[in-house]
C-alpha cells in the first residue's frame, strides 16, 4: 500500500439500510484502514410518504471514512461504484477536505501550542 504525507479527506456516504458492510469492504479493499457506520432516516421530500395509509420513513446507514489523501479517490470510486449510486435512490456520497486530525496512533502528535508537530 502506498505511504501518504498525512494529509486526509472526509468521505460520507448515505445508503439504504444494509448495504453499508458491503460497501465498507470495497472501501478498504481500495484503501480506506476502517470507517463508522451510523443508523439514519432520511428526511428529505419522501418524509411523510405514506403506503397503504401507512407512513414511511426510509432508513438510511451513514458511513464516515477518514482516509489518506492518496487513497480517498479510490476509496470515493470503490463506493460509488459497488453502491451503485448513479442510479437514483440508491444512495449519495460526498468527500470533504479536512484541515486537522487528532486520535490516530500512527499519526504525529500536534502541538496546540502554536507549533507544528510534536
Amino acid at each position: 500500500m502506498k505511504v501518504c504525507e498525512g494529509t486526509f479527506d472526509l468521505i460520507v456516504s448515505i445508503v439504504k439500510k444494509g448495504d453499508a458492510e458491503v460497501l465498507m469492504e470495497h472501501a478498504k479493499k481500495a484503501g480506506a484502514e476502517g470507517g463508522t457506520i451510523l443508523n439514519g432516516r432520511g428526511t428529505g421530500i419522501h418524509e411523510g410518504m405514506k403506503i397503504f395509509g401507512v407512513a414511511f420513513q426510509p432508513e438510511r446507514e451513514v458511513i464516515l471514512i477518514l482516509a489518506e489523501r492518496c487513497h480517498s479517490d479510490a476509496v470515493f470510486k470503490a463506493i460509488y461504484t459497488a453502491g451503485k449510486l448513479d442510479v437514483s435512490g440508491n444512495g449519495i456520497s460526498f468527500m470533504v477536505d479536512v484541515s486537522k486530525v487528532a486520535g490516530i496512533v500512527h499519526l504525529p502528535a500536534v502541538d496546540f501550542s502554536g507549533g507544528g508537530e510534536t
